[in-house]
């Protein structure tokens, strides 16, 4: 149950950070925040994990660098694609 709820926390400061990054934090809440660093964490595990490394956001690697990275810049290859397919360009 930890697991889960830090991953919901870690998960909604890195869509926070993304967000800003991207410049959609008025567009979105906490909950999109929460979707968005969860979802782009398991985007970067699957795009640059063999290349950066790094865990799961789940299983205690909450705080390992590479995971946070990883995780980060996965939420912003995410709203990037968001962006690209609303409006037809990057922000």
């Amino acid at each position: 149950m930890i697991d889960f709820i830090m991953a919901l926390i870690v998960g909604g400061v890195i869509g926070w950070l993304a967000s800003i990054v991207m410049r959609t934090d008025a567009q979105q809440g906490i909950f999109l925040n929460i979707i968005v660093g969860c979802v782009g964490s398991i985007l970067g595990r699957f795009l640059l994990g063999r290349w950066m490394g790094g865990g799961k956001l789940s299983g205690g690697d909450y705080f390992d660098p590479m995971t946070l990275l990883t995780a980060f810049l996965g939420a912003v290859i995410l709203l990037a694609i968001v962006n690209l397919v609303r409006r037809g360009r990057v922000r």
